[in-house]
């Protein structure tokens, strides 16, 4: 008894943690990466849950929407940073104003890289 004891107190302390950083990464999935496309430049802006609720969606149609109706919506711009650990994270680096224009182009954006939701 004590053998089985042990046995799933180990295993419990080694399952933990990742229990732990499952959380996170579901945490880390509700911020949705867009690349916004102007004739200028291009960023790559996120969507907070609520930025999601302020616009009525999260994907590309919710963002012309919004962009359509009122004229400007404020988001995250994300950039690539180092995280403590040395690791590349995308990370909210700074709150933007889009402008609705024309030649405004919205396309779903898929980062390789851990994606920190904004605080």
């Amino acid at each position: 008894m004590k053998t089985v004891s042990r046995r799933l107190l180990s295993t419990l302390m080694v399952a933990a943690p990742l229990l732990c950083l499952a959380g996170t990464s579901v945490a880390e999935e509700t911020t949705r990466l867009f690349k916004i496309i102007t004739v200028k430049d291009e960023i790559v802006v996120g969507l907070s849950p609520q930025d999601i609720a302020a616009i009525g969606g999260n994907d590309v149609t919710a963002i012309g929407r919004a962009l359509k109706e009122k004229g400007e919506i404020t988001l995250w711009r994300y950039a690539v940073r180092k995280a403590p650990d040395g690791q590349l994270e995308q990370a909210p680096a700074a709150r933007v104003s889009l402008l609705g224009h024309d030649s405004v182009r919205v396309e779903p954006y898929a980062s390789p890289l851990k994606i920190i939701s904004p605080q």
